[in-house]
């Protein structure tokens, strides 16, 4: 079938490449272990405008996040990692006769720049995730430490002279080192303390984002308009440069190279119960060697139960929740997103190498 295919069309064999071997090095597989088929994969399946490489995946794997390991390679197109809408993907299996690969069989048309360079529209490539549920959370910088905005320039005064600023509101700020008109500036106030729910050690500060202003006349003393208003602005606010439009990065899903081991902290939403493409904090962060596109198990915490028998309290094992991958990185924490849920998740749940 795969042979007909591809006489028929004629295609160039895309990989989604698992650059650099990432998933090789996963904690979670058993070594040698083929990924494990979805009982009702398709044998091909043609991508779609609003695809996510996660939900394509979940159509032929067990383990959606151990894509990479089933995609193959073909050096002689650009960005191998990608895939597009009119795309077909074909199921085959290795020479082994055991390990299943996906072949990509690219239909669409592109633009021949040479005999072997071809142009590819990359803000169509479908993406890891839906970019709407994490870019919210990679334009403001969300987990500060005590001292980090000491330095930055703060709101000084009202240009009326007065204490709580909204929209279109005109105030004065300070030490600023170098700004022109016309720059655009987020607004920030240090926020609740993260705390590690076990050890009690502070994991870092949520940054609460108050709005955005506009430089209308630079200077160490500068003038600002706010264009954009979530929160009463008051003085003693401060303010960092506001980022350039941030792109959804490209993911890698694989497993961290070690065991970890850590919790859910919070949750940005602020609801009690957690599932599907819901965003929370957790108590792994860059020293703990986490990275975006990590992998990790969400398993609960049963309550100590009765023996019935002896009568002692015992603890019943951890309970599978769901996954989630780890999209941004700061010191001691990390910004996660739910990816599948099997129940109810809660802040204090686990989250493990899977």
């Amino acid at each position: 079938m795969q042979r007909r295919i591809g006489s028929l069309l004629a295609v160039l064999v895309l990989v989604i490449g698992s650059l650099g071997g990432g998933l090789e090095n996963g904690a979670n597989a058993a070594e040698n272990e083929a990924p494990q088929l979805d009982p009702n994969h398709p044998e091909r399946y043609v991508v779609k405008k609003g695809d996510t490489l996660w939900g394509i995946a979940g159509k032929f794997l067990v383990d959606p996040w151990r894509w990479p390991e089933i995609w193959q390679q073909n050096p002689n197109i650009d960005n191998p990692h990608l895939i597009f809408p009119g795309d077909v993907l074909v199921l085959s299996t290795a020479e082994d006769g055991e390990t299943p690969q996906v072949k990509v069989l690219r239909q669409r048309k592109v633009s021949k720049l040479s005999p072997t360079v071809r142009s590819e529209p990359l803000d169509k490539a479908v993406p890891t995730i839906p970019p709407g549920a994490i870019l919210p959370f990679l334009r403001r910088p969300l987990i500060i430490e005590r001292n980090e905005l000491n330095d930055s320039p703060y709101v000084a005064a009202g240009e009326e002279g007065g204490i709580a600023m909204g929209k279109y509101s005109v105030f004065f700020g300070r030490g600023f080192k170098q700004t022109k008109v016309g720059d655009l500036y987020q607004i920030f106030r240090p926020g609740k303390l993260l705390i590690h729910p076990e050890t009690n050690e502070g994991l870092g500060i949520y940054a609460m984002h108050l709005g955005i202003a506009r430089v209308l006349q630079a200077g160490e003393t500068a003038k600002l308009e706010v264009i954009l208003a979530f929160e009463d602005i008051n003085p003693g606010d401060r303010m960092v440069p506001m980022p350039e439009d941030i792109s959804l990065p490209y993911f890698q899903p694989r497993a961290p190279q070690r065991k970890v081991a850590g919790l859910i902290v919070d949750a940005p939403d602020a609801v009690a119960e957690l599932s599907r493409l819901s965003t929370i904090i957790i108590t792994l962060g860059e020293r703990d060697e986490m990275e975006p596109g990590h992998v990790l198990r969400i398993r609960r915490r049963e309550p100590q139960r009765k023996d019935p028998i002896t009568g002692e309290l015992f603890e019943p094992p951890l309970q599978d929740s769901g996954l989630a991958m780890v999209f941004r990185t700061f010191e001691k924490v990390s910004y996660a997103l739910v990816m599948t849920s099997s129940r109810v998740i809660h802040i204090n749940d686990w989250v493990e190498t899977p």
